[in-house]
């Protein structure tokens, strides 16, 4: 099937087709058996200049923006949507880096020297992400940082955090920081033993005194918010439904491949022969279109600016989330036992798309900010 790009096809997807094909492909079911961290994936994304897709031009990036990164992370997670959200979040994260950081550390990520990921969720306010209660204090001409963080992809393994706090003197929700994965006092607590999305290392990280200078601040202080909704939250959202849609896609064509070649030979017909057979497969795909339908329809909507751009964002990964799970549960009844058995390469996808509806902002939490849209009402208060 066609895949979500612009003509021509952009050089950027042919600068990944041999990584996935050659690194992030083989090692996939590897990374999901042994909860193995993809870093040779990584390590071939920076040496093609991919971890650098949405860093300026100017500090030596490719100078893409979102949907580039989504257009990515949905070609990753065809293959290993492990893989997809440590990528998903190094872009999240960079992109917050690019627009507030300093310029020594963006030319790091854009020559692939450093990747990043997101450290928002804790566990004192756990999915409402953009609500945290650690803290950040004054300490002479440094900052002292202490927190209980919930999930942080790539945890012990990314080289920087893009922290959230309470702010540090101002009003506001939250202030924005960048934190060396390796600064004294930050301790990951537990490793990730997750039903899917194995290799992603999603694990929580004590923060106890983590000293970091003033100048660590990204945005100004008390407007962490902002940084979210206006940077993180779009990116984040479609980069989402981006790796729901590669598991659907290849979820859909393994299923239809599967029972296109089984044959019930005592009548001479393969399973597609079946109409039931055939009609759960049209669903799937009318599923998948449908997603990739609203998930291009909300990049036109953010890049022109339309009246519905903040109706999208909020969707998109709302619609994707409760798809992928649908279709992966379509894919596993029409391949029947060897779906179960590991044989027809599903069940991996049928796993890793349960993550899209807890993962915050969550599918409940969306649904409730799309009724206060669509009814008039403020999202937040």
């Amino acid at each position: 099937m066609a895949t979500a790009t612009t003509i021509p096809r952009p050089s950027y997807l042919d600068a990944l087709e041999p990584i996935l094909t050659e690194i992030i492909a083989p090692a996939a079911g590897e990374v999901d058996q042994t909860a193995a961290y993809p870093q040779a994936a990584l390590d071939a994304l920076a040496q093609a200049g991919l971890l650098g897709l949405v860093s300026a031009k100017e500090v030596g990036g490719l100078g893409e923006g979102i949907r580039a990164a989504t257009l990515v992370v949905e070609q990753i997670a065809r293959h290993c949507a492990s893989t997809a959200l440590v990528a998903c979040m190094h872009y999240a994260a960079a992109a917050v880096i690019e627009a507030h950081g300093p310029r020594a550390v963006r030319e790091a990520i854009a020559e692939g020297r450093a990747v990043t990921t997101l450290a928002f969720s804790e566990v004192g306010s756990r999915s409402h992400f953009w609500a945290p209660v650690s803290t950040a204090t004054a300490s002479g001409e440094s900052v002292r940082l202490d927190a209980r963080k919930s999930w942080i992809t790539a945890a012990g393994k990314a080289g920087l955090y893009v922290w959230s706090s309470r702010p540090l003197a101002a009003e506001g929700m939250s202030t924005i920081w960048l934190v060396p994965a390796n600064a004294e006092g930050l301790r990951v607590t537990a490793l990730f033993d997750g039903l899917g999305l194995r290799g992603n290392y999603s694990s929580p990280v004590m923060a106890d005194g983590v000293i970091v200078s003033q100048d660590a601040m990204l945005g100004e202080d008390g407007k962490g918010f902002d940084i979210m909704m206006n940077i993180v939250l779009p990116y984040f959202q479609f980069m989402s439904a981006g790796c729901c849609l590669g598991m659907m896609e290849s979820a859909t064509t393994k299923a239809a491949a599967h029972v296109g070649g089984t044959t019930l030979e005592h009548i001479g017909q393969s399973l597609a022969d079946l109409p039931t057979v055939r009609a759960y497969v049209a669903r799937m795909r009318i599923k998948t279109d449908m997603v990739r339908a609203l998930l291009l329809d909300g990049l036109d909507a953010l890049e022109s600016e339309r009246e519905d751009a903040v109706l999208r964002v909020l969707e998109v990964k709302a619609a994707a989330g409760e798809a992928s799970t649908e279709v992966t549960d379509l894919a596993m009844r029409v391949s029947g036992g060897a779906a179960f058995r590991k044989e027809v390469g599903v069940e991996r996808y049928f796993r890793d798309a349960r993550a899209a509806k807890v993962m915050a902002p969550t599918t409940d939490a969306l649904y409730d900010f799309i009724g206060k849209a669509t009814c008039g009402l403020p999202l937040f208060g």
